[in-house]
């Protein structure tokens, strides 16, 4: 909470102190409280529909820890480096602690990341094809034909993944790939449909349509494929290592609008605002999940816990009982450097004169003794 009130501080100091600025400050005066509030649900319904595709994948967990775990990785998403791979990380160290197997939560939480990248690709593709059939907006090469075809192709490519990578050969890291897009397939296309599905297209469609009812409160409306082409172009920043994206997603989604025919102080005042509900909604709502997951959890963990260190003491204490029952082990202590040896095993002085009587000389000694 402090780091994101530190950060909040420090973008509403950056509008105050730069001159350029204070006119996109003035802009967002503008936006009347009915605008914020429509946005606000907006983003809500969005975070809901997470909730939704995160326990399509994450079937095992009860629904309500299911919930609090996807509210919580969405908080982690918005404030931690890296976006939503952050917080699916996070998520998934929350999930491993509640008991359940590593190899598990990285399949599954890779097949969220990538059913999510899917629905973020086939939209970028549709806005382009739908500037380039002519619906409103610019109709060049450079600013549309060449990112949907860059699109497209990364998405063909991604999707081959699997049947290339089919043996376990190949780097590591193409193999992990290769193994959170064969799961995101699977649950698409070779098992049951299910309505769950329609969370990826909810969770994307519904924090698009939060920029785009900012832009609609401080001018015209602009058109829709516009916002998700520039939307998904600018996004990209937030793969920069850097707590919640503040300034690199504010600079990149204003400067797709802004290539794309948004005036700037309107580009800017619209993403500042967005970003800021886009922080603070996943944000609060995770912490106010986690906090409610933490008692649930910690008691979890302590079991899992004592439950490796009951199987740790039960296999040192049968190494143990090996070791004493092992012919090995009852030697001689070993010197450095040199190997152990056979503790020697003195026989009585009376039995050792006995056997040697008893036991018959061989012929030679028997004549040089004068033994017939």
């Amino acid at each position: 909470m402090a780091t994101m009130g530190l950060l909040a501080a420090l973008v509403l100091a950056l509008l105050f102190a730069v001159p350029g600025l204070r006119g996109v400050l003035h802009e967002i005066r503008h936006i009347g409280a009915g605008w914020i509030v429509l946005a606000v649900a907006l983003e809500v319904a969005s975070a809901v529909s997470f909730v939704v595709i995160f326990r399509l994948f994450f079937d095992r967990l009860p629904a309500r820890d299911a919930r609090a775990l996807a509210w919580t990785t969405q908080g982690s998403g918005a404030l931690l480096p890296g976006g939503g791979a952050g917080g699916l990380a996070v998520g998934g160290l929350l999930t491993h602690l509640a008991g359940q197997p590593g190899r598990w939560i990285a399949r599954r939480s890779a097949g969220v990341f990538f059913v999510g990248g899917a629905a973020s690709g086939l939209a970028l593709v549709g806005s382009g094809l739908a500037l380039a059939a002519g619906a409103p907006g610019p109709h060049d090469f450079p600013r549309v034909i060449l990112p949907t075809a860059l699109a497209a192709a990364g998405m063909l490519l991604i999707g081959v993944l699997p049947i290339v990578i089919h043996d376990g050969r190949g780097p590591r890291w193409l193999r992990a790939l290769a193994t959170g897009v064969r799961e995101a397939e699977l649950t698409i296309f070779t098992r049951r449909p299910n309505w769950r599905l329609i969370g990826s297209l909810g969770y994307l469609g519904f924090d698009v349509a939060v920029l785009w009812i900012l832009l609609t409160a401080l001018g015209p409306a602009p058109s829709v494929a516009v916002v998700v082409l520039a939307y998904s172009i600018g996004y990209a920043a937030n793969t920069l290592p850097i707590p919640g994206g503040i300034g690199v997603l504010d600079a990149g989604l204003t400067g797709a609008l802004v290539l794309y025919g948004i005036s700037p102080v309107r580009a800017a005042a619209a993403v500042i605002v967005y970003h800021a509900i886009a922080f603070w909604i996943p944000g609060l709502g995770g912490l106010a999940a986690y906090l409610r997951l933490r008692p649930r959890l910690l008691p979890a963990a302590t079991a899992h816990q004592d439950g490796s260190v009951a199987e740790t003491s039960t296999a040192t204490s049968k190494e143990a009982r090996d070791d004493r029952t092992c012919p090995v082990s009852q030697t001689n202590p070993p010197r450095l450097g040199r190997r152990p040896q056979r503790r020697s095993r003195a026989r009585p002085v009376y039995r050792a004169r006995r056997q040697a009587q008893s036991s018959p000389l061989p012929g030679s000694l028997r004549r040089a003794n004068g033994a017939p």
